[in-house]
C-alpha cells in the first residue's frame, strides 16, 4: 500500500538529480524572463535596469542549453511539454539579445559621443565582414561579432526603419538558433556578407543624409 507521507524521489542517481535540477533552472529562467519582458513593456523597469538583467538571464540560458539542449530537443519543445505560455520569453530567447538592442532605444544628434558610436559601429561592421571573408563559419565564431554589431547599430536614431536592421536581426536569430559548433553553409556565408555589406553602405548613406538635413 502506498504511503502518502513518503517523499517522492525524482531521481535515483546523481546524474538524474543534476538533470532534474538543470531542467528546473531552465523553467525558472523562462518564467523570470517573461516577467522581465512584461515589466519592461509596462515601463515598470527602465532600460538601464532591464538590459543587464536580460543579458544575465540570456547568458544563463545559453550556458544551461549547452548542458540540456540535446536532451530537451529545443526550448519550444520544452515549453510545450510543460505547458508554458510565455510568448515574450520565447521571443527574447529566439532573438538572443535584449529588447533595447533589438529596437533602437537611443538617438544620436551629433557631438563627441555620436562620433564615438559611429567609429565603434564602423569597426563592428568591418570586423564581422572580415570574419566572413576569412571563412569563419561556426556560430561561436560569428555570433559575438554580430551581437556587438547589432548593439552599436541600434543606438542610432532612425535605425529601426533602415532596411539593414531586418537583415542583421534575421542573421542574429539564425545564428542564435544554432549550436555553438554548428557552421553556416557556403551559400549562407555569401548571402550574409552580401546583406551586411548592403547594411554597411546604407548605414553611411543614412548618416550622411541626417547631417545634410
Amino acid at each position: 500500500m502506498m504511503n502518502l507521507d513518503e517523499e517522492v524521489r525524482l531521481w535515483t542517481t546523481n546524474a538524474q538529480r543534476e538533470k532534474t535540477e538543470n531542467l528546473a533552472t531552465l523553467y525558472s529562467i523562462i518564467v523570470s524572463l517573461e516577467y522581465l519582458e512584461r515589466a519592461y513593456v509596462r515601463d515598470s523597469v527602465n532600460g538601464k535596469e532591464y538590459a543587464p538583467a536580460c543579458i544575465k538571464l540570456l547568458a544563463q540560458y545559453k550556458s544551461l542549453m549547452k548542458l540540456v539542449g540535446d536532451d530537451i530537443g529545443g526550448v519550444e519543445i520544452f515549453m510545450k511539454r510543460f505547458k508554458m505560455d510565455h510568448p515574450a520569453a520565447l521571443h527574447r530567447l529566439t532573438v538572443g539579445v535584449p529588447a533595447t538592442v533589438e529596437h533602437s532605444a537611443e538617438a544620436t544628434d551629433g557631438g563627441a559621443e555620436a562620433g564615438k558610436w559611429v567609429a565603434e559601429t564602423t569597426q563592428s561592421f568591418i570586423t564581422f565582414m572580415d570574419a566572413l571573408k576569412l571563412n569563419l563559419k561556426a556560430k561561436d565564431q560569428l555570433h559575438p561579432f554580430l551581437t556587438d554589431l547589432m548593439s552599436g547599430y541600434s543606438r542610432f536614431k532612425g535605425s529601426g526603419e533602415w532596411e539593414g536592421r531586418g537583415k542583421i536581426l534575421h542573421w542574429l536569430i539564425t545564428l542564435n538558433a544554432m549550436k555553438a559548433s554548428d557552421e553556416i553553409t557556403e551559400e549562407q556565408s555569401r548571402q550574409m556578407l552580401f546583406d551586411i555589406e548592403n547594411a554597411y553602405n546604407e548605414f553611411f548613406r543614412s548618416l550622411s543624409s541626417n547631417k545634410s538635413t
